[in-house]
Parts: structure tokens; C-alpha cells; sequence
């Protein structure tokens, strides 16, 4: 019962991610309309911490597949490889560095939420410099020289607000729905 309950709340924030990757759209810069903020992430990031990075991943794909399927059809397979790989980079980075850390009762233990986070954003920025090198020179037929002329003051940026903005939600969300998910005794007793 105790898998399938698990099974039901990661169907639950996935659908929660698409919904939110749906309703919550809009440029963070005017100068590059392309690069929307969506807040779909937070429902996988979400994942990450209250059952585990790896649960995360399984969520982030979905969720995915069907923006890669629906709203950013334009950027085909490149665009859903491209947000696996940030995104994944990021729920890997600050779920383990969470859960490593999630039985700790002590003050300091409040600090590993947001210091996680930090991390996270910082792994998605550092993995999005080659991706947007790699895929967007190579597979979208962007010059080199254009992409690199927009990583200072576009493409960087835009990935750390994109953290930011995530990371604040999540720390917003998370004790409630962690309350609301640990009242049903499916998740660990850690929680």
C-alpha cells in the first residue's frame, strides 16, 4: 500500500508540475523572449526532497516530455534534452545534498534547505554554459559567436533567477506540503 500511496503522490507532483509549467509562464528579458521562466520545476524540485533526487528525475522527464510536446514544441528534442540535463543537474545536486543531511535536529539543519538550493542553482548555471555552447551552436544553427556574446549578460542571468525564483517558491511550499504528504505516512518517518 505504501508504494502504491508513493506512486499516487509522485503521479500528483508531476501533474502539479504541469500545471504550473502551463499556467506560469513569461520572459524574464524583454531582449529574449525565447527564454521563458516556467515554474514547473518547483513540483520537481519538490520531488527531490520529500522522496529522493532519483524520484525527482522521474517527475522532471514527464513533466518534460509534455512542455517538449505542448508549449515548447518549437524547441523539439533539443529543448527537452537541454532541460532534463539543467533541471536534473539541479534536483541532483541539491537533493543529495539535502537528504544527506534531512535527519539533522539541530538549528544549523534549517540552513541545509536554502544552502541546497544555492548549490543546485549553481550546478544548473555551470551545466547550461557548454549545453547552450554544445546544442544551441550545434543543433539550432546559432552561431557561436552570437551565443557567446549573449552567455554574460542573457543566458547566465537568466539561469540564476531562474534558481532563485525556484529555490524561493520551494522554500515557500515545502514545509506545507511536506505536512500535507506526511499526514498520509507515506513517506519516510525522517520527514
Amino acid at each position: 500500500m505504501k508504494k502504491q500511496l508513493k506512486m499516487v503522490h509522485l503521479s500528483m507532483l508531476a501533474a502539479l508540475g504541469v500545471v504550473l509549467m502551463l499556467i506560469v509562464r513569461f520572459p524574464l528579458f524583454p531582449s529574449a523572449p525565447f527564454l521563458e521562466y516556467d515554474m514547473g520545476d518547483v513540483a520537481v524540485i519538490l520531488t527531490a526532497f520529500l522522496y529522493s533526487p532519483w524520484a525527482s528525475l522521474l517527475v522532471l522527464v514527464i513533466v518534460s516530455l509534455i512542455q517538449a510536446l505542448t508549449v515548447s514544441a518549437s524547441s523539439g528534442w533539443i529543448g527537452f534534452v537541454m532541460h532534463v540535463i539543467s533541471t536534473g543537474a539541479f534536483v541532483l545536486v541539491c537533493g543529495l545534498i539535502y537528504n544527506r543531511k534531512r535527519g539533522a535536529k539541530s538549528k544549523v539543519s534549517k540552513l541545509y534547505l536554502p544552502a541546497a538550493l544555492a548549490a543546485g542553482t549553481i550546478a544548473m548555471v555551470l551545466v547550461m554554459i557548454p549545453l547552450n555552447l554544445i546544442f544551441t551552436v550545434r543543433f539550432m544553427q546559432v552561431p557561436r559567436e552570437a551565443v557567446l556574446n549573449m552567455m554574460i549578460p542573457t543566458i547566465i542571468p537568466f539561469n540564476v533567477l531562474k534558481g532563485i525564483i525556484n529555490s524561493v517558491v520551494v522554500c515557500v511550499l515545502y514545509p506545507a506540503v511536506k505536512k500535507i504528504l506526511k499526514s498520509s505516512k507515506s513517506l519516510n518517518p525522517e520527514l
